[in-house]
């Protein structure tokens, strides 16, 4: 009986092992460097009822188009990853280009701007208020990843 309580606690104790030892974000290295920095945004807005996998994608899908639209190509690529889609990831496409706390930070800015502007925003009533972050839980993301794509990379956590 010892063997098997032995075995048994051996086994939760290489398998917890395993667990610690893989990263805690299986995008980092593969899509950007090694978060540098993070924080927590706690936002005044909460995940709408309807908000799933299908509309994060929907989102993101709509933005890439917006981009893609512009005369001109665009500087960064944004996607979601995770099961649930749920991780929002923008990254540079060019050197020099969102390699700095302050410029993940005037992207964040332009984009609340443009968030201001939906239809969605107007109809909460919220245009004055709410930011990109916001729009971004209202819809069910969970993190939100920006990065140059060589040597930062910045996380915000949206509680």
């Amino acid at each position: 009986m010892w063997r098997i309580r032995f075995s048994l606690m051996l086994l939760a104790m290489l398998a917890a092992g395993e667990t610690a030892a893989q990263p805690a974000d299986r995008h980092e290295g593969y899509y950007y460097p090694k978060v540098s920095s993070r924080e927590t945004y706690t936002s005044r807005a909460r995940v709408m009822d309807d908000s799933d996998r299908t509309r994060r994608i929907g989102f993101v899908s709509g933005l890439t188009q917006q981009l893609a639209d512009m005369p001109y190509a665009p500087t960064y690529a944004v996607f979601a990853k995770g099961g649930e889609a749920d991780r929002l990831i923008v990254v540079a496409y060019g050197d020099g280009q969102l390699n700095t706390i302050y410029r993940a930070r005037a992207l964040f800015a332009s984009l609340t701007s443009l968030s201001r502007l939906t239809t969605l925003f107007r109809e909460l009533q919220v245009e004055e208020i709410f930011t990109f972050f916001d729009l971004c839980k209202l819809l069910g993301f969970r993190t939100i990843t920006i990065s140059d794509g060589d040597k930062f990379a910045h996380q915000v956590t949206l509680r």
